[in-house]
């Protein structure tokens, strides 16, 4: 899982390189694919209640370890999605487009965990797998679980990303006060 949180954020190192609008609509496009990766891991701690030979304190470490370099990756790759789209886009719509790749995320990030969907399902599976996205989508009430846990997890990721965003002003403060 940590591989796969590498994609996007590799990948978003080049959204200002590329000169041409369709390259770096799709670049964005395949990186909105991958994005709920690198989120994902913190759900890997719920593998900590399952007993192993190992020590549940080393478990606890490694994958605590694992979801903290996911997340750093996946909030620096957001942070430059927000500086290319802020190139083309009004602030409103910007914050907007964040919102909505949050939501996405954590949409994303529920059908890999729960539904067991993962990216290349898009081009490997596209008609079982837009067929299960859809049905969540047309039919929101019967899925209630669905949108639940989407919306709590992109406010979880929404909140990580604003302090994140806060931290150099923060810590500039700090040193100001000796």
């Amino acid at each position: 899982n940590l591989f796969l949180a590498w994609i996007p954020y590799y990948l978003s190192r080049y959204f200002t390189k590329w000169q041409s609008p369709w390259l770096r609509w799709g670049l964005l496009g395949m990186w909105l694919l991958f994005l709920p990766n690198a989120f994902y891991i913190v759900t890997d701690l719920i593998h900590l209640r399952h007993p192993s030979a190992v020590p549940v304190w080393l478990d606890a470490l490694i994958v605590f370890a694992a979801a903290i370099a996911g997340m750093i990756m996946a909030l620096a790759s957001l942070y430059r999605a927000e500086r290319c789209l802020s190139l083309y886009l009004k602030n409103w719509q910007v914050q907007l487009s964040i919102a909505g790749i949050l939501l996405a995320s954590g949409f994303g990030v529920y059908l890999g965990r729960f539904l067991r969907w993962y990216s290349w399902d898009v081009v490997t599976q596209p008609l079982p797998f837009f067929s299960s996205v859809a049905n969540r989508i047309v039919f929101p009430q019967q899925h209630l679980r669905t949108w639940a846990f989407t919306v709590l997890l992109a406010g979880f990721f929404g909140l990580l990303y604003a302090m994140v965003k806060k931290l150099p002003l923060m810590i500039a403060n700090i040193k100001k006060e000796g």
